[in-house]
């Protein structure tokens, strides 16, 4: 499913900053206005990617007229010397396949009687792997 917000770019010296008005504490950033369009797709599939892990409630999207990038700066003290609203589509299902959920693979060295020990088992190495890097990078 396609989903489409406004994001506010605004312009500064190290270039651009992505805010997006309807999801609360969501930004991100690029050098150039390539580089901060592509963060802004990402950041927007990950974040409702995210949500619908959590099984929250996705917000509305503002009509792209209503949002106003000079009165977001405001709000946020910013003085850009450019700014303007962008609306940001991507199908965040279809992102995730291709970005989040991608598996690559690894090979790896592990003692023979290990090896034998797990195969007698059928242990799933992969399954075993994730789940172990994932405790670990929780940690």
């Amino acid at each position: 499913m396609l989903s489409i917000y406004p994001a506010c770019f605004f312009k500064d010296t190290d270039g651009y900053s992505v805010i997006f008005p309807d999801l609360e504490g969501t930004t991100t950033c690029g050098e150039t206005f390539e580089e901060a369009m592509n963060m802004a797709v990402d950041c927007l599939a990950g974040y409702i990617y995210m949500l619908k892990l959590d099984n929250e409630k996705i917000p509305k999207s503002s009509d792209i007229k209503s949002v106003n990038a000079a009165d977001i700066a405001a709000e946020l003290g910013v003085e850009p010397s450019e700014s303007f609203v962008c609306p940001i589509s991507v199908d965040a299902d279809e992102y995730a396949k291709n970005h989040f959920e991608k598996s690559v693979k690894k090979t790896l060295t592990i003692p023979a009687w290990l090896n034998t020990a797990a195969l007698e088992m059928n242990i799933n190495f992969s399954q075993v792997l994730q789940e172990a890097l994932k405790q670990k990078i929780r940690q």
